[in-house]
């Protein structure tokens, strides 16, 4: 940082009580009243009143008198300002640099310390300092860019803010080899060395510590001149962003009123919006856990709709880059009970279906599409494994988020599965039967692995109805091994078809969040109606060796006797109805 001393004379400025004087043996007749502060001066006895024009005028328009007293109330930058102008006169050492130009600049302006009142008057020494150190400095260029949010009106009409925008810019748009000047880079990992190269995102840190409405003024300036990649100009946002707005990853918001009162979040909520504005149109220009980290502090800081909204498209055009570390986001709504934000997964996985689906309505097939739909398949498995643990997760959000995927989406449920197991197991022990059936009923058979129908066999903590199907998927692929096909299979796929036309009351009513007590009925009738029939048996005694031996330790599940499955099921059941009855 630059600076520059003027002046010889030691500081005679002394305060006694709200009032500044001269130490001198010659009485003070000039009397000038800023705010609260009384500067008691000298007219003619120092260089005040013949360098400063507009000091010349006032004494010159008040009445013939021994002290005169002036009101200097609007001079910018206060008494500060005035005092470091008033020192320059009286010839006492002042140091200027990049924190005090603007406003010793804007109050000599004030005060008419031109050359025309003057040779080598205050005005000429700061427009050289201006020129020859803060400009040419990148760090002073920032920090008096950022002082001039005080005096706002003054720099604009004296060009300091243009002048520092434009010798920004043009440090920023220098290629990195040519950086020459210090510059603040301190991402984790990251070592300076004597002769390591300078990183292309050098000047993103020191920008970030200005005023919005200065930075969006350099991100505006900088892309206007198409030079830099969007990713760099992403980079830019993504570090003020993290500089200025809070963080909702780490934590639910308080119970309470808030940590943030009304004026920080109403400043946070624009910084928001013009960070989402200044997002570049192309695609990767940020990342899409930058755009979910964005999305769930607007949900925080209860952005404007627009702002969601095109926060939850950006997401959606990039949403399969997305891992499962980028989903797990904490809800920010106080009310919502469970912990992870699953509506926030939900809406942006809705707004990739609609473009999804629109590239390609009738052709499902289509192997780019494919790919990229099953990838988001897999990715909304796996965030539906870890949510399921969590102890307040609503089922019906779950199933929301799980049905929400297209059947192509999944070459198979293995990972569902998983999700559906954890959240029986882990916390939701006690649901009821209508409750697992609607968590179950989104499962295909014959979309399950082996080893996980294995295990799907034997689970049971699943609904009775979900283990016969997985049984009735088991015994047909044995006896298409062998080349058999027994006609008490196709009794066992009419009864199911029946079976599912007759839960189609029941599903209704679930959507009205009841169940008939007839439809639970009629399933047990048509359960035990099954176990009569004998037909896992039968099918089981069709298997040959061959068959067997083919499947090997995968379809075991084959081997066990259904008939006492069912038997030990529904024993299970109407255990556990009495239990929740009592």
């Amino acid at each position: 940082m630059k600076f520059m001393k003027i002046g010889t004379k030691p500081d005679t400025f002394y305060t006694e009580e709200a009032t500044r004087t001269v130490i001198s043996d010659i009485p003070s007749d000039l009397t000038i009243r800023i705010n609260n502060i009384c500067y008691l001066l000298h007219k003619l006895q120092f260089p005040l009143v013949p360098t400063c024009g507009l000091l010349q005028r006032l004494c010159s328009d008040s009445e013939d008198s021994d002290i005169v007293i002036i009101d200097l109330h609007d001079i910018p930058g206060g008494e500060d300002a005035f005092e470091l102008c008033a020192k320059f006169c009286y010839g006492i050492t002042i140091s200027l640099s990049a924190h005090n130009f603007v406003p010793a600049f804007c109050a000599a302006k004030f005060l008419r310390m031109t050359e025309s009142i003057e040779k080598g008057n205050f005005v000429l020494k700061l427009e050289a300092f201006f020129n020859s150190c803060i400009l040419e400095g990148w760090k002073d260029s920032i920090v008096t860019l950022q002082t001039t949010i005080k005096l706002p009106e003054w720099s604009e009409n004296l060009g300091i803010i243009r002048r520092c925008i434009d010798s920004i810019v043009e440090k920023i748009l220098t290629p990195p080899a040519k950086v020459s000047w210090s510059y603040t880079y301190t991402r984790p990992g990251y070592v300076k060395k004597q002769h390591q190269s300078v990183p292309k995102d050098w000047w993103t840190e020191d920008i970030s510590d200005l005023d919005i409405d200065l930075f969006r003024c350099i991100i505006t300036a900088v892309r206007s001149t198409y030079m830099l990649p969007p990713q760099l100009v992403g980079e830019a946002l993504h570090v003020y962003a993290c500089r200025w707005l809070p963080d909702t990853t780490k934590s639910r918001p308080p119970q309470s009123s808030g940590s943030l009162t009304e004026e920080s979040m109403k400043k946070s909520r624009r910084i928001l919006e013009f960070i989402v504005s200044m997002i570049p149109a192309d695609r990767g220009s940020v990342s899409v856990g930058f755009l979910l980290r964005l999305l769930s502090i607007a949900n925080y800081l209860g952005a404007s709709p627009v702002t969601k909204t095109e926060l939850i498209r950006k997401a959606g055009l990039q949403f399969e880059e997305a891992t499962v570390g980028d989903m797990l986001l904490p809800s920010q709504l106080s009310s919502d009970q469970h912990y992870y934000d699953i509506d926030l997964v939900s809406a942006v996985l809705e707004s990739y279906l609609v473009l999804w689906r629109r590239q390609s309505p009738a052709s499902a097939e289509n192997s780019h599409l494919l790919r990229s739909v099953r990838k988001i398949g897999k990715l909304i498995d796996s965030y539906l494994q870890v949510v399921a643990r969590d102890v307040n997760m609503p089922i019906s959000k779950l199933v929301y988020l799980a049905e929400a995927l297209p059947d192509s989406a999944r070459g198979d449920h293995d990972g569902l599965y998983k999700a559906i197991n954890i959240y029986l197991k882990q916390e939701h022990p006690d649901l009821s039967k209508a409750e697992k059936k609607s968590l179950c009923r989104m499962l295909d058979c014959q979309k399950l692995s082996p080893e996980i129908r294995a295990h799907a066999v034997k689970n049971e903590r699943l609904p009775l109805r979900t283990v016969v199907q997985v049984l009735f998927f088991e015994q047909e692929s044995g006896s298409r091994a062998t080349g058999h096909k027994p006609e008490l299979i196709s009794k066992a796929r009419q009864t199911q078809a029946t079976e599912e036309e007759g839960d189609k009351p029941q599903q209704e009513a679930r959507r009205r969040n009841t169940v008939p007590e007839s439809s639970e009925r009629e399933h047990h009738e048509k359960m035990k109606s099954l176990e009569g029939k004998g037909v896992r048996g039968n099918i089981g005694e069709a298997e040959s060796e061959k068959g067997k031996e083919r499947r090997g330790e995968a379809n075991s599940a084959s081997k066990v006797d259904p008939k006492k499955i069912v038997q030990r099921r529904s024993r299970s059941d109407q255990g556990h109805d009495k239990g929740r009855e009592r």
